[in-house]
């Protein structure tokens, strides 16, 4: 079952999630991490996480981009923001 994000959903909310993890590098971290990911590759990576980690009718939307754990929340924050609707409450 695929939930349309940009689309009201009748019964359904979002909660949101974090995965923790490292990356290790001998380079800079500006040059360990692509700048682009395209739209095929994040929707690929979602259905990814939502197989592996969670129960049969989970959707997952993820925030295309590596953040400090100091920004994390803002990054959940404009996620969903983006999902739910700007000035929805």
């Amino acid at each position: 079952m695929d939930l349309e994000f940009n689309q009201p959903q009748e019964g359904y909310y979002a909660v949101p999630f974090s995965i923790v993890g490292l990356f290790l590098t001998n380079k800079e971290v500006e040059e360990s991490i692509r700048e682009e990911i395209s739209p095929e590759e994040l929707e690929k990576l979602q259905e990814i996480i939502a197989k592996m980690l969670f129960k049969s009718g989970v959707s997952v939307a993820l925030y295309p981009g590596v953040v400090p754990p100091d920004q994390a929340m803002e990054a959940v924050n404009e996620l969903e923001e983006l999902i739910m609707g700007e000035g929805e409450e």
